[in-house]
């Protein structure tokens, strides 16, 4: 393939900064003069995008922080799509971010651009009518899970399955203990990881939550550590207040810039707000409990549209509850920390639970790049 190619492409979060950055690097090897251009994090830039505005302005969740924001998310919109109907890229790429995504995918779909949606929205989950939306908006659907692509050929969509790349990525059994010797944590010693997420407003609403889940942990197992990882500068200062404000600076709590799966991989049982990391955590082999927190409003709004019982990745793709969920009121310090410690007492569910991971891990593992790559290839000028 010779001839240069422009490709739009908008990710809007950590996750989607991950899938983007690993497919765009496999078009880049069948295709070394593709050019990308849209809305990317870092992980996009260090493969060589042109990133005309940043993917933090999108990572929001929760009606009423999006109500906040919109005015400004729907300003970059419009300023995106005039760039991209005035440049005609060859194809266009959303990866994930459908409340974003697809109203954009709708006018260049019509306007003749081929639109490519990298990662299934969650219709099987909740708000199934947007299959209507998605068939108008969207060219073909990449599915990262096996149930999804008879939801889309039912309804006439082009839709491959690639897979998960995180299952392409993480090795089938961690070396737990030699991750701790890197760490230079006590092999004997209970490591918990907290994971509050990558959102700033997540961070906000979890981080006294799991500090004062510390403290009742603390409690009953005097030698235990804390690894939080957080991704930016702006949540770790967030976390760090929240440690001044309850009075946390003595506790055993070690703050990393990034290196989320290094703490999994060395932790004994992770808390993890719901989201792709429950995915990652499962994929690790690492027992959890699942939580999260919003806004009292948004929450009421969302709270009875879904369709399952659950709302992590682990439970959904397993279909039925294998770690506990403890969600906005239920999670209180006191409920999260008894299902840590019940768990991280309990070897022989462990030692289940890594068992089940790992037959996810294999169903999920597709060589997923090369596969989504593919299935775009045939729709560029060659």
């Amino acid at each position: 393939m010779t001839k240069n190619v422009l490709i739009g492409i908008v990710a809007g979060e950590a996750s989607g900064d991950m899938l983007a950055s690993h497919l765009m690097t496999a078009l880049k090897k069948v295709c070394p003069s593709v050019e990308f251009v849209g809305i990317g994090g870092p992980r996009m830039q260090s493969v060589g995008m042109n990133v005309l505005f940043p993917m933090e302005k999108l990572a929001v969740r929760g009606y009423v922080e999006v109500l906040k924001h919109y005015r400004e998310i729907v300003g970059i919109r419009r300023k995106l799509k005039r760039y991209l109907l005035d440049n005609r890229p060859d194809l266009f790429i959303a990866v994930d971010a459908p409340d974003f995504n697809l109203d954009l995918e709708l006018v260049l779909k019509k306007r003749g651009i081929t639109t490519i949606h990298y990662v299934s929205p969650s219709i099987w989950a909740w708000r199934g009518e947007r299959i209507k939306k998605i068939k108008r908006a969207v060219s073909h659907m990449l599915a990262l899970f096996p149930h999804e692509p008879r939801i889309y050929k039912d309804a006439g969509i082009p839709v491959t399955y690639v897979g998960h790349p995180l299952a392409d990525l993480l090795p089938d059994m961690p070396r737990r203990a030699e991750m701790r010797e890197t760490m230079r944590l006590p092999r004997q010693t209970s490591v918990f990881a907290f994971l509050p997420g990558s959102r700033q407003s997540e961070v906000s609403h979890l981080a006294r939550t799991y500090i004062q889940t510390a403290k009742l942990i603390l409690e009953q197992l005097p030698e235990a550590r804390f690894l939080v990882p957080l991704v930016s500068r702006e949540t770790r200062t967030i976390f760090e207040q929240a440690l001044y404000d309850c009075e946390a600076e003595h506790l055993p709590i070690t703050l990393l810039f990034g290196h989320a799966q290094d703490a999994m991989i060395a932790a004994d049982i992770v808390l993890v707000a719901s989201g792709t990391a429950t995915l990652e955590c499962a994929l690790l082999k690492r027992p959890m409990v699942i939580t999260y927190k919003m806004p009292a409003l948004s929450w009421w709004l969302l709270k009875d549209k879904g369709y399952q019982p659950y709302y992590g990745l682990p439970n959904i793709l397993s279909g039925r509850f294998v770690v506990p969920e403890l969600l906005q009121d239920d999670a209180t310090p006191v409920n999260l920390a008894q299902a840590l410690l019940n768990q991280v007492n309990d070897q022989g569910s462990v030692l289940q639970l890594e068992q089940r991971f790992l037959a996810l891990h294999r169903m999920l593992r597709q060589d997923t790049a090369q596969k989504a790559a593919a299935a775009i290839l045939s729709y560029l000028p060659v």
